[in-house]
């Protein structure tokens, strides 16, 4: 039986460089988390099942954008070049473009590799043809495709508006190491569009509380990395719409004084104190082109649904 290959590079997910980031984020004034933490095994898993919620509009939306536009999006694409997917989480996305792209080869990168160790057997049995490889890789850091990687033209894959996590100067330097490895390739990424507030406070605060669970997760696994002890019921999640920075801010609120240890250090989170563990930027289709252009990007395809909530941009 056909397995894929896979890759995580120390150099990219060093344990203790992983410890020394997370302790600044916590000791500084104002504490924060990195967002990537929030991807672990259990987190992939509960934000799958986000995606499926009625008020995350962001995944239905980039679907009907892709089902209303697939022949003219692999028209522009080019087909049998190598498909490298970026936070690939459980690969469906990528893989509602195998049958128009007939990609040469499949690179999964993501955060958790046991995740792409679930997913990625079932997608090889199903597609035997493709040569595949799952990487455990934080390319948040640092984006260099592995010497196994075939090293042929590629199309990079990043939808889900997941470059909204970044600053403008963070995705910059993302978007500049993508143009880099892409050779004759291209980029084809998912931005979401700003909207009213409503809209917005429905997504990343659902009536299920799925997004507050995927938020509240993250303590676990920092738990896990650096030996703290976060008590997850101590915390709750909550949501800030920054309108002069454009972006959703999710953060973990203190429901009460409480004291957190690990290793040498000690933190007290006063009641009401706040942890920030992710930003999602909003874009105009205007302003991520601009963004695109100073990474070296210099032609542009641009798809949007008739609601003008989210955009699918090919640049090359």
């Amino acid at each position: 039986m056909l397995q894929p290959t896979y890759l995580t590079e120390t150099h990219f997910l060093n344990n203790l460089d992983l410890s020394s980031e997370i302790e600044k984020g916590l000791l500084s004034k104002l504490a924060s988390i990195s967002p990537k933490f929030l991807y672990d095994n259990l987190g992939s898993h509960l934000f799958t099942a986000i995606t499926l919620l009625p008020e995350y509009y962001p995944t239905r939306t980039e679907k009907i954008i892709f089902e209303s536009n697939k022949l003219e999006i692999s028209e522009a694409l080019g087909r049998k070049k190598g498909l490298i997917d970026l936070g690939a989480g459980n690969c469906q996305k990528a893989e509602s473009l195998f049958h128009t792209l007939l990609p040469s080869s499949y690179t999964a990168i993501d955060f958790s590799i046991d995740y792409l160790k679930e997913i990625l057997p079932q997608l090889q049995n199903k597609y035997p043809e493709i040569q595949m490889f799952g990487i455990g890789l934080d390319f948040s850091k640092y984006l260099k495709l592995p010497d196994p990687v075939p090293k042929s033209t590629h199309n990079f894959f990043y939808p889900g508006s997941s470059i909204g996590n970044f600053t403008k100067t963070e995705a910059q330097h993302l978007l500049k190491q993508i143009k880099t490895e892409v050779r004759d390739g291209g980029l084809l990424i998912g931005i979401d569009l700003m909207k009213e507030d409503s809209i917005l406070f429905n997504a990343y605060d659902d009536p299920l509380k799925l997004t507050a669970a995927f938020n509240l997760n993250i303590l676990r696994v920092v738990n896990s990395l650096i030996g703290s002890n976060f008590n997850v019921a101590d915390f709750k999640h909550c949501i800030k719409i920054n309108h002069s920075l454009e972006r959703v801010e999710l953060y973990l609120e203190a429901l009460k004084d409480t004291t957190v240890t690990w290793a040498d250090h000690i933190r007290t989170f006063k009641c009401g104190e706040l942890i920030h563990t992710e930003n999602s930027h909003k874009y105009s289709p205007e302003s991520i082109k601009n963004l695109l252009k100073s990474a070296g990007f210099q032609s542009f395809h641009i798809w949007t649904d008739p609601k003008n909530y989210f955009a699918l941009i090919y640049a090359t």
